[in-house]
């Protein structure tokens, strides 16, 4: 094996990666294929181009992302420096001017005497995929636009029949903001009231049986309720698609806003269908019913049912939060409608973001089911970390669960069949032991404080294994 590591792809993940090897005293080849070549929605020269926002999120230590931020700081991250460095005004988040951001963190990457960035697609005929991870290890980091060419030669490494998504994804919300005052547990049929059960009886009977855990949970709307909902969801603002994303939209993943749009009952006999349920509240059927469906093992997180959308972040939260039961709802995740190239990652990798069947090769940021910058940046930290002491034959650096790192690391290497792109959340971390907090602020920041505790003693402990 070589004595150096190959990096595809220079954005934020791969540039996080090639600077955590380099310093460590490890060649680097770095391939880009800008620009020579650009993807859809690409258009500057420089490394860790940021396409949409300039935003990477709150920088407050009672937000998941602000988290990942201090621990991503802790670990010296050098985009994450660069960040803090080329900041804009921009109340408690952090803003960066995306282009001295880029810039900068290109002079950073050239100025390392073991990097080689070289300019040249992979998959172009000329350097394949295949003869880089026969030479050593290799980082695939080419993120959701991954060019036609290298992903199917990434299709013939991993086995897999399809790489390609059109991503359409429903909202998350954390279970423990859903008022179960409204909301119950059950399968549709199984908990309907029989037509000549006594209403009394069933409710007791009902309310006996609520205490156990489905995979559903169900969100019963009357006329009224329903009504206002759909007025608002029909005239929501929305986001508009790049030009090559459009004609992408199928019937089968139809946004749940065009669909209401079909008309005012399209969605009671769609998603919304309230057949095979009663509302325990009234003991007859609702006018309507949203399902919520639980989205990791823990059931701290559950999606809504059929509501992929293309609303923008803003008017998910206001739109979707008239829906009774989700009033005070926490979205782990909003829902998005765009293209997304990603592999399955909880069936293919480690969490090391290692390829199970090819310990040569590893991938880091979206293409992974990160989703986010600084996700995206984490997941660069953590593949470079693992690339290099694999090189010299030490042991893998695995991160706590209790860490955003180590959690989200975590989900995208835990089997999932539903398994969709995810962001740094609160959900996704185990809860606190003992008496459960009511206010979030105080929970979140305790939960914070475990996290940033585990990271010192992470790095203590790998401080003493280098010396």
């Amino acid at each position: 094996m070589k004595n150096e590591i190959t990096i595809i792809g220079g954005g934020l993940a791969g540039s996080e990666a090639a600077y955590q090897i380099a310093k460590r005293g490890i060649k680097v080849n770095l391939y880009e294929m800008k620009p020579n070549k650009f993807s859809p929605a690409h258009s500057n020269e420089n490394l860790a181009e940021i396409v949409c926002s300039n935003s990477f999120k709150s920088n407050l230590h009672t937000n998941a992302c602000g988290l990942l931020k201090e621990e991503l700081r802790m670990l010296d991250s050098l985009l994450i420096r660069i960040a803090d460095e080329t900041a804009v005004p921009a109340g408690q988040a952090l803003a960066v001017d995306r282009e001295a951001f880029s810039e900068r963190v290109t002079q950073e990457l050239e100025k390392m005497d073991n990097i080689n960035i070289i300019r040249e697609e992979v998959g172009n005929g000329r350097v394949s995929l295949k003869q880089l991870v026969n030479d050593g290890i290799v980082i695939i980091a080419t993120g959701p636009l991954t060019s036609d060419n290298l992903s199917k030669e990434i299709l013939e490494i991993t086995g897999e029949q399809d790489l390609h998504f059109y991503d359409a994804a429903a909202p998350i919300v954390l279970k423990d903001s859903i008022d179960m005052n409204i909301a119950f547990y059950g399968n549709r049929y199984e908990q309907e009231r029989k037509k000549d059960e006594d209403v009394d009886e069933w409710k007791a009977k009902n309310k006996k049986e609520r205490g156990s855990e489905e995979s559903y949970i169900n969100l019963p709307m009357n006329k009224e309720e329903y009504e206002t909902f759909w007025n608002e969801l029909v005239k929501a603002e929305v986001v508009e698609l790049h030009q090559f994303e459009k004609r992408e939209i199928f019937e089968g993943c139809m946004p749940v806003e065009v669909m209401a749009k079909r008309g005012i009952d399209t969605l009671r006999y769609g998603p919304l269908k309230p057949m095979g349920f009663s509302d325990p509240r009234t003991g007859y059927r609702p006018y309507a019913l949203v399902q919520l469906r639980q989205d990791n093992k823990d059931a701290t997180i559950y999606n809504i049912v059929g509501f992929q959308t293309n609303l923008k972040f803003g008017e998910q939260k206001r739109v979707f939060s008239m829906i009774p039961g989700l009033e005070h709802a926490e979205f782990a995740k909003y829902g998005v409608m765009h293209r997304n190239t990603f592999i399955n990652s909880t069936k293919l990798l480690d969490n090391t973001y290692q390829l199970k069947k090819n310990k040569n090769i590893y991938f880091a940021g979206q293409i992974t089911g990160v989703e986010g910058y600084v996700e995206s940046i984490s997941s660069g930290l953590v593949v470079g970390l693992n690339a290099v002491n694999q090189l010299l034959g030490k042991d893998k650096m695995e991160f706590s669960e209790y860490t955003m790192i180590g959690a989200l690391a975590k989900y995208i290497s835990t089997p999932n069949e539903k398994f969709q792109p995810m962001n740094a959340n609160y959900g996704i971390l185990p809860e606190l032991e003992g008496n459960k907090i009511s206010d979030k602020k105080i929970k979140y920041g305790k939960i914070s404080d475990r996290a940033i505790s585990e990271i010192r003693i992470w790095i203590e402990d790998k401080m003493l294994q280098n010396n």
